[in-house]
C-alpha cells in the first residue's frame, strides 16, 4: 500500500516511520523545509498546559502517548545514535495572591481523578525548590514525574530514522489538489504540475492544514496561533523544574539554557518577533522569576501552532472521501502527542481500529468554541 503524508513536522514524520515499519510504501511531501515550523519552535514540555481544562478523553490520549515515550526514546536513540535529550525535570505551578485565575483546586481534583502524582508545597518549600522565583509566591504544586524533550534534537533523530527506514522525503513540494476516482483517493496534484498516485493520503500539514483541506475539498478549522519565545543563556542548575504560570513558562535545559515563552497570538501567518511581545515575556519573567533577570538573551524566535476551536486535535478519516485521513490541530501538545498519534494513525490506516475512544477527536465532530482551550481572544 502506498501512502502520501502531507506535512514534514513531527506528526507527519513520525507517523510516516510507523507506517513504513508496518510495510507501507511512504512518501512525505513538505511544502518548505522539513520540521521548521511548530515542531522545531516549541518548548518540548511533555505535559498539556492546564490539562484539567480538557475532557478526560484527552488526558487518556496524553497518558497513552507518554507511556510510549521511554521505549520510543530507547529505540530511536539506539537506531540513530542521536540523543533526543528527554529527561524528567518535573513541572511546578507557583501561586501568587494577585493571580487572575487560581488553578489550585481544579489541578488537585484532576490529578487525583486521573492518577497524576502531585506535591503541595508551601512558600518555604517552593522557594527551596526554585530559588529564582519571586518571594511573593505563596505556594505551589509540583508534578515531579513530568518530562521534557529537546524538540530540535528529537526532530533530527526522527528525520535520520526516516532515512534509515527508507521513507521517501520530498521537500519544497506543495500539494495543490486531491485526485479522486469514484469517491476514493487516487493521488495528489502538486503545485508544479506533477501528479503522484497513491492509495491513501494523510493530511498532517500543521498550521497550513486548514488551507490544504479547502484545496483537497473539505473543511477543517485548523488555524495558526503564533507563539514567540526567548532563549536565555544561563548555567546548569539555576532551575530544577519547568515553571508554568498563566503569564509565562520557563523551561530549563541541561546545559543551563532557559526558554521563556510563549505568546498566544491570533494574527494569521504574520512572521517575525515583535518588541512588544518580547517585552511582555521579559516583564513576566522579572515578576515571576526575578532570579533570571540578569541572564543574557541568546536568541529569540517564533512559530505557528496548529490551533483548533476547542483545543483538541483532529485524528481520523475524512467522511465522504475514502482513503483521506487527518492528523492535525495538535495546538500546544504536538510533541507530547506525537508517539500515540503515530501509533494510532498508522494502525488505523493499515486496517486496525484504535483501542482508545477517538470520537472526541474526529475530523467531523461538532466543534463548539472553547475560550479556555481554543483560539486566543486577541
Amino acid at each position: 500500500m502506498k501512502v502520501l503524508v502531507i506535512g514534514g513536522g513531527i506528526i507527519g514524520c513520525l507517523t510516516a516511520c510507523f507506517l513504513k515499519k508496518q510495510g507501507a510504501d511512504v512518501v512525505v511531501l513538505e511544502r518548505g523545509q522539513m520540521g521548521q515550523e511548530a515542531s522545531w519552535a516549541g518548548a518540548g514540555i511533555l505535559c498539556p498546559i492546564h490539562p484539567w481544562l480538557y475532557p478526560n478523553s484527552f488526558t487518556k490520549l496524553i497518558d497513552a502517548s507518554l507511556d510510549l515515550y521511554p521505549e520510543f526514546q530507547e529505540h530511536i536513540e539506539k537506531d540513530t545514535g542521536m540523543m533526543i535529550e528527554r529527561y524528567v525535570s518535573g513541572l511546578m505551578i507557583p501561586f501568587f495572591n494577585d493571580d487572575k485565575i487560581n488553578h489550585w483546586q481544579a489541578a488537585l481534583d484532576w490529578s487525583q481523578r486521573l492518577g497524576w502524582q502531585v506535591n503541595m508545597l508551601n512558600q518555604n518549600q517552593t522557594l527551596a525548590h526554585e530559588p529564582a522565583l519571586s518571594k511573593a509566591v505563596t505556594k505551589s504544586l509540583l508534578w515531579r514525574d513530568v518530562a521534557q524533550v529537546r524538540n530540535p534534537r528529537l526532530l533530527q533523530a526522527i528525520q535520520a530514522w526516516m532515512q534509515m527506514l527508507g521513507v521517501e522525503i520530498r521537500q519544497q513540494t506543495e500539494v495543490a489538489s486531491l485526485l479522486c476516482k469514484q469517491g476514493k483517493v487516487s493521488g495528489v496534484q502538486c503545485a508544479d504540475g506533477v501528479s503522484i498516485e497513491t492509495d491513501q493520503v494523510l493530511l498532517a500539514g500543521g498550521s497550513w492544514s486548514g488551507e490544504l483541506a479547502e484545496q483537497l475539498g473539505f473543511s477543517l478549522p485548523v488555524r495558526p496561533v503564533k507563539g514567540q519565545i526567548v532563549l536565555l543563556k544561563g548555567k546548569p542548575n539555576i532551575m530544577r523544574s519547568i515553571v508554568k504560570h498563566d503569564d509565562a513558562y520557563f523551561v530549563p535545559r541541561k546545559d543551563g539554557r532557559i526558554l521563556v515563552g510563549a505568546s498566544m497570538e491570533f494574527v494569521g501567518f504574520a512572521r517575525g518577533n515583535t518588541d512588544d511581545v518580547i517585552d511582555m515575556l521579559l516583564q513576566s519573567m522579572a515578576r515571576i522569576m526575578p532570579g533570571l533577570k540578569n541572564l543574557t538573551i541568546e536568541k529569540q524566535w517564533m512559530g505557528f501552532r496548529p490551533g483548533s476551536p476547542d483545543g483538541l486535535p483532529f485524528l481520523g478519516a475524512v467522511e465522504g472521501i475514502e482513503g483521506l485521513w487527518v492528523a492535525s490541530g495538535h495546538y500546544r501538545n504536538g510533541v507530547a502527542l506525537a508517539p500515540i498519534t503515530a501509533q494510532v494513525m498508522s494502525d488505523w490506516m493499515m486496517g486496525e481500529k484504535p483501542t482508545l475512544d477517538m470520537r472526541d477527536f474526529s475530523p467531523s465532530r461538532h466543534i463548539p468554541a472553547n475560550t479556555a482551550l481554543g483560539f486566543p481572544q486577541n
